[in-house]
């Protein structure tokens, strides 16, 4: 595995640390490999609960591709898939939640990442944007990932500007969901990790499923969809025993089933 993405999991909790601080923990080859062997990985662990996703420092999140090496936008296009689409796909069929703990900068790619998780907290002294058009191309693959996140006209003025934006304009805009100083960065995003480990991990499992498997769904597709996944749920040990802890006013004893 390569030194660009550091892993550590510690319980139920898988953080990924992208380790690129001399290039702004840009995108490397290596990195996108690392993520989608990860993500693969995470399928088959039914003890993780949830994946952190971070990078070292707190000068930057990860500011992009990594154009120093002049290879950024070459591709294979013999393989139908290329690497990061083909991670953004692995990591939206997850069975855990994702949170993005952003501690810094966050620039083209890196909205990318940033999009991909279910949840984000940023250090406020973070920027984030679309700076591809000052370079020539345009985010074209991220915008896969982000056009359900925010707002046509201010997603158009981030592609069409380049201009970065603050944390706080960004949680505005959706981006991200908390904005805390950095050196309360790590105690939020365990606080809201411990929360997400607290709850059923087969209703998280079948909730992440469906909310994103009706995202491109009409209201009444949605709806036929969303009909039997509630009877799905219904069905597992987790609901059974979460109702009946409810009912005997205790604390669930979640099997993940």
């Amino acid at each position: 595995m390569s030194d660009d993405l550091l892993i550590n999991q510690v319980g139920g909790v898988l953080t990924l640390t992208i380790n690129r601080p001399e290039k702004r923990n840009s995108i490397s080859p290596a990195l996108v490999e690392g993520l989608l062997e990860q993500f693969r990985r995470s399928r088959g662990d039914a003890s993780l609960r949830a994946i952190v996703l971070t990078a070292v420092g707190d000068q930057a999140f990860c500011a992009g591709a990594d154009l120093g090496t002049g290879k950024s936008f070459q591709f294979d296009y013999s393989e139908p898939r290329l690497p990061m689409p083909e991670m953004y796909r692995l990591a939206r069929s997850t069975n855990v939640p994702i949170i993005g703990r952003i501690n810094g900068t966050c620039m083209a790619g890196g909205m990318g990442l940033l999009a991909i998780c279910d949840l984000a907290i940023a250090a406020d002294h973070a920027l984030f944007g679309l700076p591809e058009v000052k370079v020539g191309v345009y985010p074209m693959q991220v915008l896969s990932v982000l056009q359900h996140l925010v707002p046509r006209r201010h997603l158009m003025q981030l592609c069409l500007t380049g201009d970065p934006i603050k944390a706080h304009e960004a949680r505005e805009l959706g981006l991200v969901n908390t904005v805390v100083p950095k050196e309360q960065l790590d105690e939020a995003v365990n606080e809201l990790v411990s929360r997400l480990v607290d709850r059923s991990p087969t209703a998280l499992r079948r909730g992440k499923y469906a909310t994103y498997a009706i995202e491109a769904m009409s209201f009444e597709e949605s709806l036929h969809f969303m009909e039997g996944q509630i009877g799905l749920l219904a069905a597992t040990e987790d609901s059974a025993e979460g109702q009946l802890a409810f009912r005997e006013k205790r604390k669930p004893r979640w099997t993940g089933r």
